[in-house]
């Protein structure tokens, strides 16, 4: 009750939109296989989805968290057995991806490069508002062809063309869709339609999956980048955040001192944090003398 009146006072879009849950994940090399049914996005918002909000009121208040004190996360998370017993709990979860765009050199900027793109969350998203994320960041739903769409590659290019490229007949939260293929070809932003036209233009890669214990979500991570610099003079100005981001910040990966500073920046929501240095750990790999930002590494 106390999320609705706050929805209600606050103008957070809730809509009743379906979201993939997943039932049974497999990870194979080179391959994640899963299986996913539906639920209600409203279901989730009035339930998983404030386990967060539980936790961070319960030590915001000076206690320790603990077994027994918090009747939501005693209910759905336990222990870590609950945690995997997908079928057993709402687990629905998000596609979300750093964005990389090749830049030209440049007299005034300096020498080619990629430029990074992070937004502020803005205060009508459901969670993670006024909090830095990756862009795009998308709960993982069917748009009009439920098998389809579940693939993870979808997903992030829907997302694409609504939260950077000005799509907002693809916004899930904008009511029923009246379109039979509303990514049809012809239906692309210019755009997306330049980046589809050769093979090359574009590279979308999955950089990590995991479940967020604070949310209880499952999280794709991934990387989405335009190689050709073409791009960016062409349709640089076309590049615009939608409703979901509070503003958009660029970064060059040719400044490590600005990308360290980012990475240690309290603002960052978990998730987004842990898609932006997977992107960064993938693009040093592959971007050569356009990538020049500290060495990042994983230790358990």
């Amino acid at each position: 009750m106390q999320r609705l009146a706050d929805a209600a006072a606050s103008g957070i879009r809730i809509s009743d939109v379906p979201l993939y849950r997943l039932l049974e994940v497999d990870p194979q090399p080179g391959a994640l296989r899963a299986k996913v049914g539906i639920a209600s996005f409203v279901e989730y918002a009035l339930g998983v989805d404030l386990l967060e909000r539980e936790l961070i009121e319960y030590l915001a208040s000076g206690r320790t968290a603990r077994p027994g004190h918090m009747p939501l996360r005693d209910r759905q998370l336990p222990h870590v057995a609950a945690v995997l017993d997908l079928p057993g709990r709402l687990c629905a979860g998000g596609a979300l991806a750093l964005t990389a765009i090749a830049r030209p050199a440049d007299p005034f900027r300096g020498d080619a490069d990629f430029v990074l793109l992070v937004q502020k969350r803005s205060t009508q998203v459901v969670n993670t508002a006024n909090r830095l994320s990756v862009i795009p960041k998308s709960f993982h739903g069917p748009l009009v062809d439920r098998r389809a769409d579940a693939r993870i590659g979808v997903t992030l290019r829907r997302e694409l063309e609504e939260e950077l490229f000005g799509r907002t007949d693809v916004d899930r939260s904008a009511g029923d869709l009246r379109v039979a293929d509303p990514m049809h070809p012809t239906r692309l932003s210019a755009p997306m339609r330049w980046l589809t036209e050769q093979p090359g233009r574009l590279r979308m890669e999955c950089t990590g999956f995991g479940f967020n214990l604070v949310s209880g979500n499952y999280e794709f991570a991934g990387l989405v980048v335009i190689e050709d610099e073409e791009f960016w003079p062409r349709f640089g100005g076309d590049v615009e955040a939608n409703w979901e981001a509070a503003g958009l910040q660029q970064y060059s990966t040719l400044d490590g001192d600005l990308v360290t500073e980012l990475i240690g920046d309290e603002n960052w929501s978990n998730e987004g944090l842990f898609a932006f240095l997977q992107g960064l750990r993938r693009l040093a790999e592959i971007g050569g003398d356009r990538v020049k930002i500290p060495a990042i590494e994983l230790s358990c």
